[in-house]
């Protein structure tokens, strides 16, 4: 019977089977590593099931894998917001780091021992994938943790993420009772994008085959593959993924049981893992997969220890943003040997001159150094650096090179010492170097670098993209920019005629900009460029105060009642608003139509700026949940409890911080008396 005579019926039968064999090859391929067929046979199947699909085209199913690649190229990636945020890892380097936090893994759990499950930590994409009734609904990446892109598309041309979920045989079914109900709802799935070694190498050559510029490395070629507004461009690249974590709680009881569960519903995992006791069996672990990481077909960076029982992992928490029960332990950084060719100075927005070894390039870690920090002027004396000598550089979690040593036994006669400038290398102000502080300082405020640098870090924080150092520099250049917020009032004709700005290269940058006016509070206080306030002070502050001009007028009294927020923040904090230069910056930025997401905050309320820690679970909302009630009402949460705390909400299987605040006789509220007050309002 040939396709043109099949009926619809016998058709759709055949599609059902077509693509339940090829999804079973897929899962033995990319799951049990194993091959029954050709990779031609299976191709034949591919294309049979294509044909018919053309010929029914209202028989197509989103999880056919014909649908792999499809749709128009993007404009732009949308926002996804995680309902579980996307935590990191705490990096530890030796034995001793790694046998601290194991000592207060144990201390916390008052065990002796704890299961321990290890596995090799991936150096490419982290990226969440979220199933609804057993299909592939959304793929977005890590992003802030928070909020990530929306990249569905472009993971759905992943032929090792099941576009749906792998239906569990009967056997499974008797063992694994609630994998069936996994199939149905929302479940999700968290992992990492990689790029294969052998298929990167062969990537790269095909790139300078065509004399296009190759990939730095395999972590680059997989975020940037999977940044690109155009599926097809993601489907000619041959990336890979692994599952990691299964977020959905499904009545698993250890991090083994879930690696388990995720083979069954036809996700690849890492087959290098194991479950030990003890800091002897991790350390061997640990020099095992060093020893064997060039070997294999990825590139790993570490090893990720975790502890496998997820009562205890919960119960541990999070210190704020890294899991308690979890840490990667890094590899040794690499390290190589260059010259100092030169040393030069950088300056900083807020006018610090940073030393900047310029280096003999050399390769390490998988990308090639140029530069390397040396810090300040004292870590120069230390090193006892000067131009012509040979140094050992390492990475320092294989990202940042830094100086580990100088070999002075290979010093030339004729070095040059590092002195200190008398003037600014950019402005050619005098700098100042007040007593016995380390940084050397320009003062003038307009000064050229000072002002390009203050506007990529806005430009950073509002999280612009194409806007980079030269970019800035010629728009200071033509004096179409002073501060930040005049990006906002560029237009396509203000670029036209400047170096490198073609038409369409003005209109897109222009469009870049505008689309990001709307910005949260929290990176807005961050744009502002106030010296000590990162994200996480930023984040503290804004759920403190609720609105910018809260923060404006905040004296340093109150900014010392928040927690984490010390002397030293807080006086920088109010230098920098009561400077009319900033308050003109903060007008500017409203001028240009920057709409800012506010914290709701009710500012009447009997728990304002009161301190509150959870322990343990409620069961009439998340912790989540609970934390943003208390910040509507004004109130601070804490992931740890001190003398600073006011209030412990004790829920069910409280763990360490229900002792310790026992001992510190702090007020414990069960969830009852907490919902009460939040309903009152009273305390």
């Amino acid at each position: 019977m040939t396709y043109s005579t099949m009926r619809k019926k016998e058709a759709q039968e055949r599609m059902k089977k077509l693509k339940e064999t090829i999804q079973y090859h897929r899962y033995l391929y990319h799951v049990l590593d194993k091959q029954e067929i050709s990779e031609a046979a299976l191709d034949s199947l591919k294309h049979e099931l294509y044909l018919l699909e053309q010929q029914f085209p209202d028989l197509v199913t989103p999880d056919s894998p014909t649908q792999r690649v499809g749709g128009k190229p993007l404009e732009k990636f949308q926002k996804i917001r995680h309902r579980e945020r996307m935590l990191s890892m705490e990096d530890v380097f030796t034995p001793e780091e790694c046998g601290d936090w194991y000592k207060r893994i144990t201390e916390r759990l008052e065990r002796s021992f704890f299961d321990v499950f290890c596995m090799v930590k991936l150096d490419g994409l982290a990226v969440s994938l979220v199933y609804e009734d057993g299909l592939l609904r959304t793929a977005a990446t890590r992003g802030d943790g928070e909020i990530g892109e929306d990249v569905t598309w472009n993971i759905r041309t992943i032929e090792a993420i099941p576009l749906r979920l792998r239906e569990p045989t009967k056997n499974e079914e008797e063992k694994f009772p609630f994998l069936l109900s996994m199939m149905k709802g929302r479940m999700e799935v968290r992992g990492e994008i990689y790029f294969p070694i052998r298929a990167f190498e062969a990537f790269n050559k095909q790139l300078e085959k065509e004399g296009k510029s190759p990939f730095a490395n395999p972590r680059n070629a997989a975020a940037g593959s999977i940044r690109q507004l155009d599926p097809s461009i993601t489907a000619a690249r041959p990336l890979s993924f692994f599952a990691w974590d299964l977020v959905s709680h499904h009545g698993q009881k250890t991090h083994e049981e879930e690696w388990n569960l995720l083979r069954l519903l036809g996700f690849p995992v890492n087959s290098e893992i194991t479950v030990v006791k003890g800091m002897e069996d991790i350390q061997a672990y640990w020099e095992q997969m060093q020893k064997q990481r060039h070997k294999l077909d990825y590139w790993i960076d570490g090893t990720v220890i975790r502890v496998n029982d997820n009562r205890a992992f919960e119960q541990l928490g999070v210190v704020g943003k890294t899991p308690r029960g979890l840490i990667a332990w890094k590899f040794s950084a690499e390290e190589a040997t260059t010259i100092v060719e030169d040393v030069e100075w950088f300056v900083g927005r807020t006018g610090v001159l940073t030393p900047v070894a310029i280096v003999k390039p050399t390769w390490l870690g998988g990308t090639t150094v140029k530069h390397v920090s040396l810090h300040n002027f004292d870590e120069i004396n230390r090193l006892d650096v000067r131009i012509g000598d040979t140094i050992i550089l390492y990475k320092a979690g294989e990202i940042i090179p830094k100086v580990k040593q100088v070999l002075h036994k290979l010093r030339p006669v004729h070095v040059k010492k590092v002195n200190i400038p008398e003037y600014c290398p950019v402005c050619g102000s005098a700098v100042e170097r007040q007593g016995r502080e380390v940084a050397i300082i320009c003062r003038n405020r307009h000064c050229f670098a000072q002002e390009k640098e203050r506007i990529l870090h806005a430009a950073r924080a509002f999280g612009i993209d194409g806007l980079g150092p030269q970019t800035v520099s010629t728009l200071l250049d033509h004096n179409l920019i002073r501060i930040a917020p005049d990006l906002f009032a560029l237009t396509p004709d203000d670029l036209q005629g400047l170096e490198h700005f073609a038409d369409l290269s003005s209109k897109k940058l222009v469009t870049e900009i505008q689309s990001r006016k709307q910005i949260s509070f929290p990176r807005f206080l961050l744009a502002l460029g106030i010296s000590e306030v990162g994200e996480e002070t930023a984040l503290v502050l804004t759920e403190a105060f609720g609105t910018i001009d809260r923060i404006m007028h905040a004296s340093k009294e109150e900014l010392i009642q928040i927690s984490n927020i010390g002397e030293v923040v807080a006086t920088h904090i109010v230098s920098f608003f009561a400077d009319p230069l900033h308050q003109e910056l903060v007008r500017a930025y409203f001028h240009q139509g920057i709409q800012i997401e506010q914290i709701p905050i009710k500012t009447i309320s009997n728990l304002s700026g009161k301190t509150f820690v959870l322990t343990g679970s409620l069961h009439t909302m998340s912790r989540e949940e609970a934390k943003e009630q208390l910040r509507i009402l004004g109130a601070h949460t804490s992931e740890s409890v001190s003398q600073k705390t006011d209030y412990v909400v004790v829920g069910e299987e409280a763990g360490s911080k229900f002792v310790k605040a026992k001992e510190l006789g702090i007020t414990l509220l069960s969830e009852e008396e907490f919902l009460s007050m939040l309903k009152t309002e009273k305390i």
